[in-house]
């Protein structure tokens, strides 16, 4: 079998999460971040990056990501409103879904964002 190292470009991968942090491109965050084609952002408060998302160019990126938690619930309606008025589009999920999924479209090498609330 041959193995092929995954490139992932600029951005980092999510490396692990756990309760209250992540590990990404092999630095430990506490607590909520946003990761962009701007960077990695760490978060006082989720909220915060949904307005930040919201300013990200609608053409900058193909899908945004949001990562709730443990377990999947519905999106805030004025989070959503604001994305999807930005023009992006928005795909929600449990973290641990959203950390795998975030890390296979960036190997595809997919313009994506995502919003990961810790565990």
């Amino acid at each position: 079998m041959r193995m092929t190292e995954v490139a992932f470009g600029v951005q980092p991968p999510v490396d692990a999460y756990g309760p209250g942090g992540f590990r990404i491109g092999g630095a430990w965050r506490d607590g909520a971040v946003l990761l962009s084609p701007e960077g990695v952002t760490p978060l006082d408060h989720p909220s915060d990056g949904i307005a930040q998302l919201a300013g990200i160019e609608a053409d900058a990126v193909d899908l945004v990501i949001v990562g709730q938690g443990p377990e999947i619930a519905p999106l805030p309606r004025d989070w959503r409103l604001a994305l999807e008025q930005a023009g992006h589009g928005v795909e929600h999920m449990a973290t641990p879904a959203a950390c795998r999924t975030y890390n296979v479209l960036l190997a595809e090498s997919r313009r994506v964002a995502a919003l990961l609330i810790p565990m």
